[in-house]
């Protein structure tokens, strides 16, 4: 078996075999009205939250086309780490690197998820392998609004503050890496698009390493002009 075109990671795992085919589904809000005695209309609204599915094999024995970065591990640290992410109740990064045979980068994804549900099929076709079906579904930061009332003589004024997440602010040609980064966020922050994040990449490769997702506190990254 050659060796695929693209690693996908859960977070910081490597799935040791390249699902064969990995369904993205861009969702959208739009609405359609009828209209009395004027047909219909669709109002369009921002894209809904994206889905993502695939199968993967979970080996329990070493083969050589299965690909380890920490050694081999056999099935059981696998399953024990789907349910980790599915239970934690936070949300995660997937990311899916995509390169040529010589070793050049293509696009790749890099999207901050949550665990909706995994099915575990184990079949006599498969030996002792597993076949795990993982659903995905994209996840949004939110924050939540204070408002305070200030009581005057004259009458009340509001004041809307948002919470936002503490961290150091990037300014500049170059940021510094805090706990928590990761590269998705990084380039919302400085080109209000999360999807540009391999162009940090590209920029800092020496730095970060052969992994975008093992980015760690306390690198300088420079941040080139979009």
């Amino acid at each position: 078996m050659a060796k695929s075109g693209y690693d996908v990671y859960l977070d910081k795992c490597l799935l040791p075999v390249t699902p064969e085919q990995i369904q993205t589904r861009i969702n959208n809000e739009n609405v359609t009205v009828t209209l009395i005695n004027e047909g219909q209309v669709n109002l369009l609204k921002k894209a809904g939250l994206t889905d993502i599915e695939f199968e993967c094999m979970i080996p329990q024995v070493r083969y050589p086309f299965a690909v380890y970065k920490d050694g081999f591990k056999d099935s059981g640290y696998y399953t024990d780490y789907f349910e980790q992410l599915k239970t934690s109740r936070k949300p995660f990064q997937f990311i899916v690197s995509r390169f040529l045979p010589d070793g050049r980068s293509l696009f790749g994804t890099n999207i901050k998820v949550s665990m909706e549900d995994y099915k575990i099929t184990e079949s006599a076709d498969n030996g002792f392998d597993l076949m795990v079906k993982v659903k995905l579904k994209q996840y949004c930061d939110y924050a939540t609004k204070t408002i305070n009332i200030v009581l005057t003589s004259a009458k009340p004024q509001a004041a809307v503050q948002t919470e936002r997440p503490a961290g150091n602010a990037p300014s500049g040609g170059s940021y510094t890496v805090v706990k928590g980064d990761c590269l998705w966020n990084i380039a919302k922050s400085y080109y209000g698009n999360g999807s540009k994040w391999q162009t940090i990449y590209n920029a800092n490769r020496q730095t970060i390493g052969g992994n975008p997702n093992l980015i760690k506190p306390g690198q300088v990254l420079t941040i080139p002009t979009a």
